[in-house]
């Protein structure tokens, strides 16, 4: 069974409407949150500067969320993630939203990895080796 990767995240005020309920956009923030939170505890991050003036990062190919339950403000959520597919140029991360025990939300996330060049167009790269490894142990299934 592959590894998850879990993250708290209190719902705000900010983050609902006026009976308390969080807007439903707010769970893609919440998403993207837990993501930069995974890849910094992997020693990875969303986007690096390269010593050459290039950048390198994740931008969003796709997302899609389903809601199941309701959150409130002060609820404080689990986002437990964990990867749907290491691809050749793309990384598709799961998420699941729950509250206690209760499934509150499921979602996915698809990224390509990319180099950004001062002047061109971005252009996307073959998924380094070395993050692979780093991201195999939470792969729910792999078509690499």
């Amino acid at each position: 069974m592959p590894e998850q990767f879990i993250t708290t995240r209190r719902v705000e005020f900010i983050d609902t409407d006026m009976a308390g309920i969080v807007h439903y956009s707010n769970f893609a923030r919440y998403a993207e949150a837990a993501e930069s939170e995974f890849f910094r505890a992997l020693g990875l991050t969303l986007v690096g500067p390269q010593q050459d003036g290039t950048r390198r990062g994740w931008p969003r190919v796709s997302s899609s969320f389903s809601f199941k339950a309701p959150a409130y403000f002060e609820d404080v959520l689990e986002i437990r993630l964990a990867i749907d597919q290491i691809g050749v140029k793309s990384l598709t991360l799961r998420f699941e939203f729950f509250r206690d025990e209760t499934l509150i939300a499921t979602g996915q996330l698809k990224t390509a990895y990319c180099l950004f060049s001062p002047g061109a167009p971005m252009r996307s790269l073959e998924i380094p080796v070395e993050f692979v490894k780093k991201f195999e142990k939470y792969v729910v299934e792999s078509h690499r």
